[in-house]
């Protein structure tokens, strides 16, 4: 701003400088023939008053005088002239001086003298008897009257435009100096700059309503930063060529990454093949998407194009987490295949039985056997039915069953009860102890999750074992525990015990006739009544599985006196 001041200043200078000197000139030089033409009037005069007295030979005996001298007569004929052969000159009485003087006593005019071929100014003055005296002078052209004072001119000239120069740097520093001083920052509280308080004002509002933006710009970064921050799915926008832009710790997590990468390829982040390929699809222009194993669960990814007008810019993932999804999927498949298989061998039994029984070929003292086989392999289906009848209920959290205050020890002397023939025919001791604990469930799943540890307690144990339940509790909790002297589980089965189907030894498991479901149940069971599972076991030393259920707070608020 300063430098577009100065070069105004000195163009403006400078235009000024060489218009006052051609003014100035034009007015010298306007006055210069003023005069001139002045000093002719005041010697015409003086001729007219020689030639009044002494006659024509006034002007045979008047010297040298600077001026050309000519008399001419009432009819135009030249009589005299100073510089000029009057002889040979033509009738004059037709010039504009003798015209104007013969009119009005007196004339003047400009012109090329045909006669000296100099620029002329001419004075003529009509005398008493007709006659004309006229004086004229050369005149310098405005060029020859310039040659002359050229070098003065022009030193003046560089001189002022120095001057000029120094003063427009000065005044040009001294009008940005007060605008470079001004607080923008704070625009009201400048002082004495009247001249720019509209631009200030003007700023000032800018300001407030920028300020205003940026906030609401912030609250909501702040807030979209938050939403993707908390969400638990994986979210991350990318550049066309791959390059990240942003990135949420969700999918930070999911791939394993720390720090920030920010601005970094996406293989600096993540060299699985499946991510590459759904963001190559998105960059394409279409939504794709595709399930992949990361960190150790599955995860649907979701690519969808960014465009920037009608150009694609970039693209956004996002990752859910279908783990969940993918093991229910997986078990179920796993369940329907073990349900098939689980029925097939007692309905191949029963089938088989039956078939020989209605052949007739079979002798009379084996059909109570078959029929007790048959009868068996029944009970069996109807248990195993059963028990996925009670599955598919407690997947769907049991919500019909009502909950209600139930005593913990009064179910498992119930059910110890029920089971105590069970017990004798496996010659196992079967023991309860532990104190009246009351909490909030449902009396069915309660009694199923004891049948189902106490049963297979008995079942997976040892002739004269032992199996001891007890009930406890704490301001908190109510804890249910199942130990018994049996087999053992073996720590590499421990993590599995409760899923479905699933024995550690399946051919005791086919002899006691167990459906492989009865810790799955457990496991459910508990899970609706927001309970723990705990499990202790060695190998050849017994298990003792512990569920622990929470005991809420009464609200009830003491106040100490």
């Amino acid at each position: 701003m300063t430098k577009r001041i100065f070069h105004s200043i000195i163009s403006v200078s400078a235009a000024v400088l060489i218009a006052s000197v051609v003014l100035i000139f034009g007015v010298f030089y306007s006055q210069f023939s003023k005069d001139r033409l002045t000093q002719l009037e005041n010697y015409a005069e003086s001729v007219s008053a020689g030639i009044s007295v002494y006659g024509t030979d006034f002007l045979q005996n008047i010297g040298e005088s600077g001026y050309r001298i000519t008399y001419i007569s009432e009819k135009g004929e030249v009589l005299f002239d100073s510089e000029g052969d009057f002889s040979e000159m033509e009738n004059h009485l037709e010039r504009e001086e003798i015209t104007e003087a013969a009119k009005t006593g007196k004339g003047e005019s400009r012109r090329l003298s045909k006669t000296l071929s100099e620029v002329y100014i001419y004075y003529a003055k009509k005398l008493p008897d007709g006659s004309f005296i006229r004086l004229s002078v050369a005149r310098d052209s405005v060029f020859a009257v310039f040659s002359k004072a050229a070098l003065p001119a022009i030193l003046i000239i560089f001189f002022a435009f120095l001057l000029s120069v120094f003063a427009a740097k000065r005044l040009s520093k001294k009008i940005v100096e007060p605008l470079n001083a001004l607080d923008l920052d704070n625009p009201l509280e400048n002082k004495n700059c009247d001249e720019v308080a509209p631009l200030l004002r003007r700023i000032s509002a800018q300001q407030k309503e920028l300020r205003r933006q940026e906030e609401k710009l912030s609250k909501k970064k702040n807030e979209l930063e938050t939403v993707l921050e908390n969400m638990d799915e994986g979210i991350i926008l990318l550049t066309f060529e791959g390059k990240i832009v942003s990135i949420n710790s969700a999918a930070k997590r999911i791939f394993g990454y720390s720090g920030n990468p920010e601005g970094e390829n996406l293989s600096a982040v993540c060299r699985d093949i499946s991510v590459k390929e759904v963001f190559s699809e998105a960059v394409k222009g279409g939504h794709f998407e595709k399930t992949a194993e990361l960190s150790g669960g599955y995860f649907r990814i979701d690519a969808n194009p960014v465009y920037s007008g009608e150009k694609v810019f970039g693209a956004a993932l996002f990752l859910f987490d279908v783990t969940e999804k993918e093991d229910s999927e997986q078990m179920r498949r796993e369940f329907t295949a073990n349900v098939s298989h689980e029925l097939k061998t007692p309905l191949h039994s029963i089938t088989g039985f039956s078939e020989l029984m209605a052949s007739g070929i079979m002798k009379q003292e084996d059909y109570i056997p078959c029929a007790r086989r048959i009868h068996d392999e029944a009970k069996r289906m109807t248990r195993l039915i059963e028990d996925i009848i009670s599955l598919s209920h407690l997947d769907e959290n049991a919500h019909d069953m009502k909950r209600e205050k139930v005593d913990l020890f009064a179910v498992c002397e119930n059910v110890i009860k029920n089971l105590d023939v069970a017990a004798h025919a496996m010659e196992v001791e079967l023991s309860l102890s532990g104190e009246k604990t009351e909490i909030e469930g449902i009396p069915e799943l309660l009694e199923a999750i004891v049948f189902n540890l106490c049963d297979n307690a008995i079942k997976y144990n040892r002739k004269g074992g032992k199996v001891s339940v007890s009930v406890t509790k704490t301001a908190k909790e109510a804890v249910l525990s199942v130990k018994d002297t049996g087999i053992g589980i073996p720590p590499e089965h421990r993590e599995r015990i409760f899923e479905r189907f699933y024995r550690v030894d399946k051919s005791h498991s086919k002899e006691v006739g167990g459906t492989g479901l009865g810790l799955s149940i457990v496991k459910h069971a508990a899970k609706v009544h927001n309970a723990k599972l705990e499990l202790e076991s060695g190998i050849q030393k017994g298990t003792e599985i512990k569920v622990v259920f929470t005991i809420p707070d009464d609200g009830v608020k003491k106040t100490i006196l």
